[in-house]
């Protein structure tokens, strides 16, 4: 029975197409390297077969190519002295090895003129016409016949030996016997047939193909071994990778494959799958580090919520009881302040849910548009402006930033005082404003008004790219990987060019183990004191998002003499691109310090003014 196809092709048999799955299933379960193994012991077998047919078909040809030409060219020799021969002769003469027949076309009769005879009396001729006919083969031209060994004059049993040899058959060839009368005249008398034995021709050949059948076995058996041994030593790696890939499977996502040497295979197999285990392994962990932040995040942002929400029905409740009470002038005052609280609730609530909505957006991709060419200088120098007016006491100091690598292996960034400069960015106006005016609130609520301050400003090249560098945790050791960095254009001139933006304080800092920390959403060093000032934990967070966004980097280490240096280091172009030069217009930009103050009573008339714009701004922030 067979089965039937929908489209009126011709259909398999079923045992037919079951006999072919079992055996492509049969060979799935076969190991590569024994598969390899058998192909390669296959392929000598056929080869040494080949090689040794053809070895021993060309020496057979060649054999009975010069048996051809000695029976042509000894033919007539042969013939003549036949007479000679058997005078000389005796039953076992080995000189003699021609066989000589001669058929008389006048007699009708055939006559052995010349036979060979064998050890032990064993005569062997070959199987020849005594008519005179050629069956079918022509003058002049060897042929092969069989051979007829006669044993009945044989003194003794003959050995194996001399009978094997005796049944080979022979190689003749038919000539014209032509003979001269008295008068010279040349007459055809018959047919004279002269053969050779191809014993000795079989022998060699049989002894060749012996030899090449032992040889071929060798080589095929050595072959094989070494074959299993290459095999098993160049699958070594796979198997390594196997036993990585199964460590990895089990949860281990920090094993990575023994490197190989480049150019071959298993180095570009072994470099392409170390760089996937390391992006599934970075994937793996940013997705660990997102989840933890989100569910942190999530209950902080509930107690967050949770504390201006019942503050506002707690009040909310007094307002009530409080407009209860009656209509005096002192439950009118309770019930103001009542609603006071309520509307400072409600806002720093609604500052709260704009921040996360902002950092939501970020975290999306959205929010921000990296489109408009920016003056950083400009920017820092107004938030310098806006400090001042807070503190007019404050000591503003600003400058250029440059390099010092007077110790190679500690080098460090330097700043010359002076005016900021014009550092023109690709970036969005609003957002960078937002970062900026966000570390200078900060400055402003948790340092002490008369602890001076330094804002500098410059551009570095470094020999390394905007991914490279948002990748860097914020820290100070990624600050001197950037210095270093920076050490190696200068050698090579190869990188991309970054303007660097500096925020010095003399506070009180923030201890190490927590500094680590502040770009982290709703994290205070210090709640009671982040809430006295009126901050939500945020500030840091979104200014991190955004000089992320911006493919950038910022990080809090140490000022020298106490206190906290916020670093932000931002790519000139929007995307990083690595170019040959860093340049940029370093034209100086007006900036506001004491010395450049006109007039304090200007500021301290826009005081409150200024206050709430950088309380906007900069208040959503932890210290």
């Amino acid at each position: 029975m067979t089965e039937h196809g929908t489209g009126g092709g011709t259909s398999v048999p079923a045992p037919a197409r079951t006999a072919r799955d079992g055996r492509k299933g049969l060979l799935a379960h076969v190991s590569l390297s024994a598969k390899l193994v058998a192909s390669i012991i296959v392929l000598l077998s056929v080869g040494t077969v080949c090689i040794s047919l053809a070895i021993t078909q060309l020496v057979n040809n060649y054999m009975t190519q010069r048996t051809d030409n000695q029976l042509l060219q000894q033919a007539d020799l042969v013939f003549r002295n036949t007479a000679l021969l058997n005078s000389k002769a005796n039953p076992t003469n080995p000189m003699i090895s021609y066989y000589v027949q001669a058929y008389d076309a006048h007699t009708g009769t055939s006559t052995i003129l010349l036979q060979p005879v064998y050890k032990d009396g064993v005569v062997s001729r070959p199987d020849l016409p005594t008519d005179g006919s050629l069956d079918g083969h022509e003058l002049a031209k060897p042929y092969t016949t069989p051979a007829i060994v006669d044993t009945s004059n044989t003194t003794r049993t003959p050995d194996h030996a001399t009978m094997t040899m005796a049944e080979y058959p022979w190689r003749v060839v038919a000539l014209r016997w032509i003979s001269e009368d008295a008068n010279g005249i040349q007459h055809n008398r018959g047919i004279i047939y002269i053969g050779l034995s191809l014993g000795n021709q079989s022998d060699m050949i049989d002894n060749l193909t012996k030899f090449c059948v032992m040889v071929s076995i060798a080589v095929v058996m050595l072959g094989g071994v070494v074959s299993a041994l290459l095999v098993q030593r160049t699958l070594e790696p796979l198997k390594r990778i196997e036993k990585t890939a199964a460590k990895i499977a089990s949860g281990d996502l920090s094993q990575r494959i023994p490197p190989a040497p480049e150019g071959t295979e298993i180095g570009s197999l072994s470099r392409s799958l170390n760089l996937m285990l390391a992006q599934i392994e970075r994937s793996f962990r940013q997705q660990q580090m997102t989840t933890d932040k989100m569910k942190r995040f999530v209950s902080d942002a509930s107690h967050e919520l949770r504390t201006p929400l019942a503050a506002i029905h707690g009040y909310a409740e007094l307002y009530k009881m409080q407009r209860g009470a009656g209509d005096g002038e002192h439950a009118l005052e309770l019930a103001d302040d009542s609603i006071d609280h309520i509307e400072a609730s409600s806002a720093r609530m609604t500052v709260l849910v704009e921040d996360l909505l902002s950092l939501a957006r970020l975290d999306e991709g959205r929010g921000i548009s990296i489109t408009q060419h920016v003056d950083f200088g400009a920017v820092i120098a107004d938030s310098a402006s806006d400090l001042h007016a807070l503190d007019p006491q404050r000591e503003i100091r600003t400058g250029v930033i440059g390099l010092d690598f007077d110790d190679p292996i500690h080098p460090k960034f330097t700043m010359t005082a002076g005016a900021l400069p014009k550092v023109t960015l690709v970036a969005d106006g609003a957002r960078l404003q937002q970062v900026v005016t966000n570390i200078v609130g900060n400055i402003h609520r948790y340092t002490p008004q008369d602890s001076p301050v330094e804002l500098a400003l410059g551009v570095i090249g470094a020999s390394m790219g905007a991914d490279e560098l948002t990748q860097l945790p914020p820290d100070g050791d990624s600050i001197a990987h950037v210095l270093h960095a920076a050490l190696m254009y200068t050698k090579t001139n190869h990188g991309a060019a970054f303007a660097v933006a500096r925020f010095v304080d003399h506070g009180p800092g923030v201890p190490a183990e927590s500094r680590s920390r502040i770009f982290e959403r709703f994290y205070t060093a210090d709640p009671s004191r982040a809430r006295l000032k009126g901050g939500t934990g945020l500030g840091m967070a979104i200014a991190q998002s955004v000089v992320n966004a911006h493919h950038g980097f910022i990080c809090a280490t140490e000022s020298e003499g106490g206190g906290l240096t916020l670093t932000i280091i931002l790519p000139l172009t929007p995307n990083g691109e690595a170019h040959g030069g860093a340049h940029a217009d370093l034209e100086p930009a007006a900036v506001a310090n004491p010395a450049a103050v006109a007039d304090p009573t200007d500021h301290a008339k826009d005081g409150r003014k200024t206050e709430r714009k950088a309380d906007r701004r900069g208040g959503r922030t932890k210290p």
